[in-house]
């Protein structure tokens, strides 16, 4: 089987965040997608190793800023490859509290979604995350950073706990 064709699926980038009690926590996800229009609904697959993931489960609310195609690799490289339990991944990025009090990233990014948790779905190694919309914003205009980008034009690799891994 060749593997290296779900490369060639499309996927955008972007902040995921949630919070547990006063805590804060955020990653880069490119698996948030739009699953429903009455009632807007929106989905997202996080790995069960990482912090956000216990972050969602525990608050049921999750918040997705859309990357600017202008985005500078720091900002991945903080939010995608650090864990949030050894860093503060928020110094130094402007961000804010919404409707749910989950973090909503402001730098480098386009808009945002926000919604409760209302599902989820245990997928092995991940949970795919299925949540109402609550608050939906507009932040600049610009182009979404695409997954395909990321690699092609700014040279992005990918981590371990990402969905689309695979060993070359």
């Amino acid at each position: 089987m060749d593997t290296k064709v779900l490369h060639l699926i499309s996927y955008g980038l972007y902040i995921v965040c949630s919070k547990k009690g006063d805590s804060i926590n955020g990653q880069i996800a490119n698996t948030v997608i739009q699953v429903s229009s009455e009632p807007p609904r929106i989905s997202v697959c996080i790995n069960k190793q990482n912090l956000t993931h216990e972050f969602i489960q525990d608050s049921k609310v999750f918040t997705a800023s859309i990357i600017s195609q202008d985005a500078p690799l720091k900002l991945i490289g903080e939010f995608g490859f650090k864990s949030g339990r050894e860093v503060n991944k928020f110094e130094g990025y402007k961000y804010k509290a919404d409707e749910t009090g989950a973090p909503v990233v402001l730098d480098s990014c386009l808009g945002y979604l926000e919604a409760r948790v209302i599902d989820s779905m245990d997928v092995g190694t991940h949970t795919i995350f299925i949540g109402d919309l609550v608050a939906a914003e507009t932040i600049a205009q610009g182009e979404p950073m695409t997954y395909a980008y990321y690699h092609l034009i700014k040279r992005g690799t990918t981590p371990k706990t990402a969905p689309s891994y695979h060993k070359d």
